[in-house]
């Protein structure tokens, strides 16, 4: 019985899609928006050193790049632990390549559209039920109005799940290939064993086809795989108590403007009621002088008629002193 490794790791997934033209082909031709008509036939692998260094370890993502004999440019790549920056890495190096095809002087009509599939190991939208993501430039109001160049495709492999085996066969043949296959693996299924292209994929990750240091090469990705993963989970750890910790500062300065807003609101409404006081307090006052000051005009009347200062003082309230002074 046959012992087979994990197709998604660095080596195996560079011997079946790195070596073997006609299975990254069938790959290609399976996964990728290709119009009718215009299936890739064949391909020449780029040189390695075009492959960049990336922060995440040379074997945490998987690369594989090839050229058409028409031109048409395709990055395969393998992407174990998905990064925030991902997509933008695709973007830049999607765009690298397009730009690379025009030597000073050449035509911009000459470019050849370049194909960037993406396998990613994660799921990295949880929003949405579909697995396979491709992006072009469209307009965004008329969508059948396109700027050729650019071809993004991103696939979920663990969303992936095989409902209609009929409907595009080899893309979900090879979805399974990558999902479906690896060291729990006892028998391989027969609709992959029965197609000729998954069946040589399955030959070269039998445990028995690697080398010593092909599987030593294959351990230490897996190791690498979960320290990456043990390092981006204690990342994510510490940044849910960062943001715990902001949250809860952010809790208590709210609480504390709240008490403060009512504080002062307090305050306002205090000083609010001694204005009102005030303003009742003046205007008393303000009543008090105006009556005084027609008690004073009734008594110089009265004073003038040559009234007593007894009935002055009985009629107006005045005290006899003010009524003499008048």
């Amino acid at each position: 019985m046959a012992r087979y490794l994990d197709p998604k790791a660095d080596v195996t997934f560079k011997k079946v899609f790195g070596e073997h033209k006609n299975l990254v082909i069938s790959l290609l031709n399976a996964l990728l928006p290709l119009d009718d008509g215009k299936q890739v036939e064949k391909i020449e692998y780029l040189p390695a050193e075009l492959v960049p260094e990336t922060p995440l370890g040379k074997n945490t993502i998987v690369d594989v790049r090839c050229e058409e004999t028409g031109g048409r440019k395709f990055i395969v790549e393998m992407q174990m632990e998905w990064r925030a920056n991902f997509k933008q890495r695709v973007l830049l190096n999607a765009s690298k390549a397009y730009v690379k095809q025009l030597p000073k002087g050449n035509e911009y009509t000459l470019l050849q559209p370049v194909y960037s599939l993406n396998l990613v190991n994660e799921t990295f939208e949880p929003d949405m039920e579909e697995y396979y993501h491709y992006y072009r430039m469209v307009h965004y109001l008329h969508s059948d109005k396109v700027l050729e160049g650019l071809h993004l495709v991103f696939v979920e492999l663990p969303k992936f799940k095989a409902k209609n085996l009929t409907e595009k066969k080899m893309q979900v043949l090879w979805l399974r290939f990558l999902t479906e296959i690896g060291e729990a693996t006892k028998t391989a299924p027969q609709d992959l064993i029965d197609d000729p292209h998954v069946n040589e994929a399955l030959e070269i990750v039998e445990e028995s086809a690697l080398s010593d240091e092909e599987r030593a090469a294959y351990d230490g990705f897996w190791d690498l795989v979960s320290r990456e993963a043990t390092k981006e989970a204690e990342m994510r750890e510490k940044d849910s108590r960062l943001k715990a910790a902001v949250a809860a500062r952010d809790a208590e300065k709210a609480r504390a403007d709240a008490e403060k807003a009512r504080a002062d609101a307090a305050v306002a409404e205090r000083d609010k009621a001694f204005a009102n006081l005030d303003a009742a307090v003046a205007e008393r006052d303000a009543a008090i002088e105006k009556l005084h000051e027609e008690k004073l005009r009734v008594a110089r009347t009265l004073k003038d008629m040559n009234l007593s200062t007894e009935r002055i003082a009985a009629t107006t309230g005045l005290a006899d002193a003010e009524i003499a002074r008048l």
